[in-house]
């Protein structure tokens, strides 16, 4: 596999995994708990680093 590949499925994961965690913190737990969600937000500025590195 060569660096684009890698760093495209790897950002794909990221993204996944950033909305999952912001769906738990703020949707499915009885208040808003704004960990989950800020680490959620902090996977999508670590996908966009990944997505600018493949130029």
């Amino acid at each position: 596999m060569d660096k684009n590949k890698v760093l495209s499925i790897s950002g794909i994961f990221l993204i996944l995994l950033g909305i999952v965690m912001i769906y738990i913190g703020g949707f499915f737990a009885e208040k808003i708990l704004l960990p989950p969600i800020i680490t959620g937000i902090g996977f999508f500025v670590i996908a966009w680093v990944f997505s600018a590195l493949k130029k």
